[in-house]
């Protein structure tokens, strides 16, 4: 006949141990059982422990005070809408690119304007500083973002 689980020494050494706060991992090493016979005895004897609230980190869209951080794509939004608002496109705008580079020279400290036609001769990128956050200088981004009422489409 098998020996039972939970003899009487068992069940006093598990009392013990719980209201001493060792974990069921612990309390089932130390009995010599598992730990689901632990939390089981633990549950039929109606012991239980108080819940630790446990401090919530921010999450990776949440900041130290709980707020919701911004997006990216709503930061670049906001960066648009105030480079409109210095400068609002022109037609046909020229952007003077001073600082032209190839593609080996090119950071992310440089416009990656592409000018001219990939394979040509004169094939360049722009190399201007460009807006913090965005892969242009401010005149290509105003020509890369336009707003919907500005862009105009090729009929052909």
């Amino acid at each position: 006949m098998r020996e039972p689980t939970w003899t009487p020494e068992r069940v006093e050494l598990l009392k013990g141990h719980f209201a001493a706060g060792l974990s069921c991992s612990e309390i089932a090493n130390e009995i010599g059982v598992s730990r689901n016979a632990v939390i089981g005895k633990l549950s039929r004897l109606n012991l239980t422990r108080e819940k630790k609230v446990k401090r919530r980190h921010p999450g990776p869209r949440e900041d130290a005070h709980g707020k919701r951080a911004r997006s990216v794509p709503r930061m670049q939004y906001q960066m648009l809408r105030n480079l409109y608002a210095d400068a609002p496109p022109a037609a046909e705008e020229i952007i003077e690119s001073e600082h032209r580079c190839s593609l080996l020279e090119l950071s992310k400290e440089k416009c990656r304007w592409p000018i001219s036609t990939p394979g040509a001769a004169d094939f360049s990128f722009c190399g201007n500083m460009p807006l913090e956050g965005m892969p242009y200088c401010a005149g290509h981004t105003r020509l890369a973002y336009r707003p919907a009422s500005t862009q105009r489409f090729a009929r052909g």
